[in-house]
C-alpha cells in the first residue's frame, strides 16, 4: 500500500505521494504543491528538500555510510583503484577486466591538449588562484569541443567521458605548473592514471622521476574518497547548470567554481591555513582546543566534524591510516604536521569533542597528505577536483538522461509592494 502525506492549507485538505528509497529513505513528493494549493515551501539552503531521485551515491550522515552504487566505500578504497570506481560511478557497474583495460586505453586517446590552450593559461598572471585557473581551463575546452554530446548515443557519451577524464587531469595540473612557473608537462601513455598526476606534477626537464608506490596509493584512495558525495553544492550546480542543456565542459566548469568556496571544497585549504596560523602564535595545540571549546571565542577548529555526518566521517577511518603510512614513508619533519597530530590526538580522546562526535574529517587528513608531499595549499581543492570529476560527470549524465526539467527554484518575495514611480526630480 502507497504512503501519502496530508496537508491542511486555507482549511483545505491535500494528499501527496511518499515516495520511498532503495534505503527506506522516505520523500514527500510535493511536485503539484503550488498548482494545488498557490502555495510553495521556504527551504534556506535545500536542507529538506530532495531535487532529484539518484542511482549513484547514498549517504547517511547519522550511521557514517557512503556507497557507490551500492558498493561500500570502505570495499572500494581498499580492493578498487581510481579508474575502476570511476568507471562503475559514471556507468553504474564496475569494470570487467577487458573493459576496464580499453577504458583506461580510451582515455590514452584523449589526452594531448590542444596546444592553443597554452596561449590561454599564459594569459593568467603566477598569482592566479589555480581553482580560478581550472574554471577557466575547463569552460575552455568547449572552444576546442563544440560538438553537443548526445547523451542518448552511448558511444558519443563514452567518448565524451573519456575526454573529459583525460583533458582535466592534464589542465588540473598545469595550474600548478603555472603557478610554480614550471614549464607544462604532457600525459605519458606508459603509466597510470594517478601515476601521470604526479608526473604532470612533478617531473622536471633536468631529470627523471619515479613516484614512491605509497604515495601513489594514497592519492588513488583520496581521489576514490572524493568521487562523488550525494547532492552537495557542486554537483546540484553541475545538474542545475546542465539542467539549461548547458555542455558538459561548461557545467563542470560551475562545479570547478562551486567547490572552490572554503564552506565546500576550500575546507581542507581552510585546514593548513589554521595549522600555520596556530604555529605563528607559537603552536600550542592545547591552546587552541581550549579555544575551540570556549563558545565566547570566535576561533573554530577547522577539519572537525562534518555538516553531513553526524558520526565518525567513514572516509576518514580510510584516510587516516593512509596519511599515517605517507609521514612514515616520507619521513617528513614538519611542525605544521606535528601540530596537527597533536590536535587528532587530543580531539580522538577529549569528552568534549567525542560527545560532539567532532571527529576529524577527510579535510583534515587530505590537507595533511598534502602538506606532506609539498603541493601548496591553494592547491587543495584542485586536488578534491579531480577527485569529483567522475561523479560530477556521472549526476550530468544521469540528469540529462532522465530528462530532468531546468532547475528554476522558487522564492518568497519580501520587498517593497506596488509603488508610485516618482520623477527624478521630485525624489
Amino acid at each position: 500500500m502507497s504512503k501519502t502525506a496530508i496537508l491542511e492549507f486555507d482549511g483545505t485538505k491535500y494528499e501527496f505521494p511518499v515516495i520511498i528509497g532503495s534505503e527506506n529513505e522516505a520523500g514527500i513528493d510535493i511536485e503539484k504543491l503550488r498548482a494545488l494549493t498557490g502555495a510553495i515551501t521556504l527551504d534556506p539552503g535545500y536542507k529538506n528538500s530532495g531535487s532529484c531521485k539518484s542511482e549513484i551515491t547514498f549517504l547517511d550522515g547519522e550511521e557514517g555510510i557512503l556507497r557507490y552504487r551500492g558498493y561500500a566505500i570502505e570495499d572500494l578504497a581498499e580492493k578498487a583503484d581510481f579508474l575502476e570506481v570511476a568507471f562503475l560511478v559514471i556507468f553504474g557497474e564496475l569494470p570487467t577486466k577487458t573493459e576496464l583495460a580499453q577504458f583506461e586505453m580510451d582515455i590514452r586517446k584523449h589526452t594531448l591538449v590542444n596546444e592553443e590552450m597554452k596561449s590561454i593559461i599564459d594569459g593568467f598572471p603566477k598569482t592566479a588562484h589555480p581553482m580560478g585557473v581550472l574554471a577557466s581551463l575547463t569552460s575552455a575546452l568547449t572552444a576546442f569541443n563544440p560538438k553537443v554530446v548526445n547523451v542518448e548515443n552511448e558511444k558519443e557519451m563514452y567518448d565524451a567521458v573519456c575526454k573529459t577524464m583525460a583533458k582535466f587531469l592534464v589542465i588540473a595540473t598545469w595550474t600548478y605548473r603555472k603557478m610554480m612557473g614550471y614549464p607544462l608537462n604532457y600525459y605519458d601513455n606508459t603509466i597510470g592514471y594517478v601515476d601521470n598526476f604526479m608526473q604532470l606534477m612533478f617531473k622536471l626537464p633536468t631529470g627523471p622521476y619515479a613516484a614512491n608506490p605509497i604515495v601513489v596509493d594514497a592519492l588513488d584512495k583520496l581521489f576514490i574518497l572524493h568521487a562523488d558525495h550525494e547532492q552537495n553544492c557542486s554537483t546540484s550546480t553541475v545538474r542545475i547548470v546542465g539542467s539549461s542543456h548547458a555542455g558538459l565542459f561548461a557545467s563542470i566548469s560551475a562545479g570547478v567554481s562551486a567547490l572552490w568556496g572554503p564552506l565546500h571544497g576550500g575546507a581542507n585549504q581552510a585546514v593548513l591555513e589554521m595549522l600555520e596560523a596556530i604555529q605563528k602564535d607559537g603552536g600550542d595545540a592545547a591552546k587552541y582546543m581550549a579555544k575551540a571549546k570556549d563558545k565566547d571565542d570566535p576561533f573554530r577548529l577547522m577539519g572537525f566534524g562534518h555538516r553531513v555526518y553526524k558520526n565518525f566521517d567513514p572516509r576518514a577511518r580510510i584516510i587516516k591510516k593512509a596519511a599515517d603510512e605517507v609521514l612514515k614513508t616520507l619521513g617528513v619533519d614538519d611542525p605544521i604536521l606535528n601540530i596537527a597530530k597533536q590536535l587528532e590526538a587530543a580531539a580522538l580522546v577529549d569528552e568534549y569533542f567525542v560527545s560532539r562526535k567532532l571527529y576529524p574529517n577527510v579535510d583534515f587528513y587530505s590537507g595533511i597528505i598534502y602538506r606532506a608531499l609539498g603541493i601548496p595549499t591553494d592547491m587543495f581543492t584542485v586536488m578534491f577536483a579531480i577527485g569529483r570529476l567522475p561523479g560530477w560527470i556521472a549526476q550530468w549524465k544521469e540528469m540529462r538522461i532522465n530528462k530532468e526539467p531546468i532547475g528554476r527554484p522558487r522564492q518568497i518575495y519580501t520587498g517593497h509592494p506596488l509603488r508610485d514611480f516618482k520623477e527624478v526630480d521630485k525624489r
